[in-house]
C-alpha cells in the first residue's frame, strides 16, 4: 500500500522536532529518511507508528488517515509493522516461535505454512528451533525481517536495522533484505545515518537536517544533482572549483564545459566535482598528486590543479601514480552541479563523513 506523510509537525513542549515533513511511497517502493543523530528522522518514524502525535499535518496508509492532530489510529490498528534497532527477539523462544508471535488466532497449520515460507524467504530454513542466543547477528536480524513481515504489514517501517552489523555484514545483509522486500512487494520506510546505507536499499532517499526534509528523491539524482551544499557533503566526497559563465561554456581549472543551465555571462560560481567526474587523460590538464589512499579495487586520490585548487578523484587501482607525480586529468561529468560562490558551505562538518 501506499504511505502519505503530508506537512506534519510535531515536537516536545516548546521543541519543534519535525516541521513541515511531506513524501510520499507508492506501493512496494523502499524509502529511507537519512540524516544526522538529531536530525528528527527517528521521530518520524514513530510518529508513523503510531507511537508519537503529531500537531500538524496527517498521514495516510493505503489512503486511510491514521494520523492527524488531536486524533491518532492506536499502533495494533495501522497493519503497520516495525524491526527495532536491536531486533527486540524473544530470547525465550526459538525461531519458528518469534516468527509467529504476531499471527494471533490464526489456526496451526496455516501458522505453520506462514513460518516455513518466510523461513524459506530469509534463508532460516535450517536454524527454526535454534534461539536467539545461538544466532549470528545477521541470523537475528533476518528473524526479526520475518517476525515482522508475518503479519503482512501494509507497510514495514526499519528503525536503524543495521546499526549492531560489522561492516561487511551490514552490506551483505542489505542486499538480502532489499531482495526479500521486493519480493514481497512491501511497501518499506526506514531510517539510517549512513549514506551508503540508504543508497543501497533506498528507491527514495530523503535528507532531513533539523527536522526538515531538504532532498526527497532517488539515490542518483541526489548524489548527481543535490539540493544544496549540504546535500552534496552529505551524500559524498566532493570538491569545489570556482568557475565562471562565458559565452553559454563554463569556465574552470580543468578547462571548459557546456554550461548546463542558464546563467548570465561573467557570473562567478562553484562547480561541485565528484571523484568519479575525474579521469586520467593523455591529453589533459596537468595535476599534482597530493595523497592517495588505495582501497582494493580503486585508488582515491587528492590532486592540486596549477590554480593551486584541489580535488579528489577515484580511478581504478591499475592507474597507480606516486605522491608527488604530475599526471594528467580532464572532467568527465554528466552532470554539471553549480552553487552560487557567496552561498555559505554548509559542508564544513560534514567532511569527515563524506570521506566515509
Amino acid at each position: 500500500m501506499t504511505l502519505e506523510v503530508q506537512d506534519i509537525v510535531l515536537g516536545y513542549g516548546d521543541t519543534p522536532v519535525i516541521r513541515g515533513l511531506s513524501f510520499r511511497l507508492e506501493e512496494g517502493e523502499i524509502g529511507c529518511l537519512l540524516g544526522a543523530s538529531g536530525c528528527g528522522k527517528t521521530t518520524a518514524l514513530r510518529a508513523i507508528a503510531g507511537f508519537e502525535a503529531i500537531d500538524q499535518g496527517e498521514i495516510l496508509v493505503g489512503g486511510r488517515r491514521v494520523s492527524q492532530p488531536g486524533r491518532q489510529m492506536a499502533p495494533e490498528k495501522r497493519n503497520v509493522g516495525m524491526v527495532f534497532q536491536d531486533n527486540a527477539l524473544f530470547p525465550h523462544l526459538n525461531v519458528a516461535d518469534n516468527i509467529a508471535f504476531g499471527l494471533g488466532r490464526m489456526s496451526r497449520d496455516k501458522r505453520q505454512a506462514k513460518i516455513r515460507q518466510l523461513t524459506d524467504l530469509t534463508g532460516l530454513s535450517a536454524l527454526e528451533q535454534r534461539f536467539p542466543d545461538e544466532l549470528s547477528g545477521g541470523q537475528q536480524q533476518r528473524v526479526a525481517l520475518a517476525r515482522a513481515l508475518a503479519p503482512e504489514p501494509s507497510v514495514l517501517l526499519m528503525d536503524e536495522p543495521f546499526s549492531n552489523l560489522d561492516t561487511g555484514l551490514r552490506r551483505r545483509m542489505g542486499e538480502e533484505i532489499r531482495g526479500v522486500l521486493k519480493a514481497r512487494n512491501t511497501t518499506t520506510l526506514l531510517v539510517t545515518h549512513d549514506q551508503q546505507e540508504a543508497f543501497a536499499l533506498a528507491d527514495r532517499v530523503g535528507l532531513l537536517k533539523d527536522g526538515r526534509m531538504l532532498q526527497w528523491d532517488t539515490p542518483y539524482q541526489m548524489y548527481h544533482r543535490p539540493a544544496s551544499r549540504y546535500v552534496a557533503a552529505f551524500t559524498g566526497r566532493g570538491s569545489y572549483l570556482s568557475a565562471r559563465v562565458e559565452n553559454e561554456q563554463l569556465i574552470h581549472a580543468l578547462g571548459r564545459s557546456p554550461l548546463p543551465e542558464q546563467r548570465p555571462v561573467g557570473q562567478e560560481v562553484a562547480l561541485l566535482i565528484r571523484p568519479d567526474d575525474v579521469k586520467p587523460a593523455t591529453q589533459g590538464v596537468t595535476a599534482q598528486v597530493v595523497a592517495r589512499q588505495f582501497q582494493g579495487a580503486d585508488i582515491l586520490y587528492r590532486l592540486r590543479l596549477e590554480s593551486n585548487e584541489e580535488v579528489s578523484a577515484l580511478f581504478p587501482s591499475h592507474d597507480d601514480f606516486d605522491v608527488h607525480s604530475s599526471i594528467q586529468i580532464e572532467l568527465e561529468a554528466d552532470h554539471l552541479v553549480l552553487f552560487p560562490v557567496d552561498q555559505a558551505s554548509e559542508s564544513s562538518a560534514l567532511v569527515s563523513q563524506s570521506d566515509q
